[in-house]
């Protein structure tokens, strides 16, 4: 059983629309792939309707938060995306996605980079805009060859020359607001070192001991030791442990199944689950 926790679609900063992301993830041979598009369940109705036989969807999202000045991403599973108080906050985190990427456009054009927001609308098309439609718009001019290398601090990394902070949830309160919908959370690529800032070993503690369900140890940007170093610290906390490609279709080379989650840790993830259920194959909406 193939099972892939994390991935993005147009919905927010993908290639793939929702209904591509679950006709590819059938063709990769995966039997469970979860949408986590950035602070919005927007797309899990077109999955859920698209799913292929033999394919099971879970619906999610990844959390934006920021913790002492580093940025994280919650995963959050199955919780219900009616809850209000969760709605609302994800909606503040969206509405202000777009000040910051014109921010951003704004940074860029000042380091003599004609990058002009039109440019960045069109990549982002009706997905919820971020850093990398902009990341995609400096590949487009040649300032950079990849997404990736636009992700540094000369560009747009945290603290980077470009980068805009914007509105994040403190991960305790977006732990409990999960929790309080009936779903489960997993911190994600907690080591991405690449990335900017990572994660202090004593916050993760604190944010198990505040009701933090697992943490994704196998992700690309975690090399062999900082898997090593997290399943440890996962055993030590009594976190589960998942892995997941983050996969955003051709923004980035992961592929869909590149690592993926043991199948009793997902049991145990649908177990602790209330919020909503995981959708079979073909089609319909997600239960709750």
């Amino acid at each position: 059983m193939r099972i892939d926790l994390h991935t993005h679609s147009t919905a927010s900063d993908g290639t793939d629309t929702p209904a591509g992301l679950v006709r590819n993830a059938a063709a990769a041979g995966l039997d469970v792939v979860a949408l986590t598009d950035h602070d919005t369940t927007r797309g899990h109705a077109e999955a859920a309707a698209a799913l292929p036989a033999g394919l099971t969807l879970v619906t999610g999202a990844e959390l934006s938060c920021r913790l002492d000045g580093v940025g994280l991403h919650l995963l959050g599973y199955l919780f219900d995306p009616e809850e209000p108080e969760l709605l609302h906050r994800r909606e503040l985190v969206r509405d202000d996605r777009v000040p910051r990427a014109r921010a951003m456009v704004a940074r860029l054009r000042e380091l003599d980079v004609p990058v002009t927001w039109e440019q960045v609308a069109r990549i982002a098309g009706e997905g919820s805009v971020g850093r990398p439609h902009i990341a995609e718009a400096l590949v487009e001019l040649g300032v950079v060859s990849s997404v990736s290398d636009a992700f540094t601090p000369a560009w747009l990394a945290d603290g980077g020359r470009a980068h805009v902070e914007k509105y994040e949830l403190d991960p305790f309160t977006a732990i409990s607001l999960v929790k309080a919908a009936g779903g489960v959370t997993v911190l994600a690529h907690p080591l991405a070192v690449k990335r900017g800032r990572t994660v202090p070993e004593e916050a993760l503690a604190a944010l198990a001991a505040h009701g933090l369900d697992g943490v994704e140890v196998d992700h690309m940007d975690h090399d062999a030791a900082a898997r090593t170093r997290l399943r440890g610290l996962a055993a030590d906390l009594g976190l589960l442990v998942t892995g997941s490609s983050d996969y955003h279709g051709s923004r980035k080379t992961c592929a869909l199944g590149e690592y993926t989650t043991d199948p009793e840790i997902y049991g145990e993830i649908t177990r602790r689950a209330s919020g909503a259920f995981p959708v079979p194959g073909a089609g319909g909406a997600p239960r709750r």
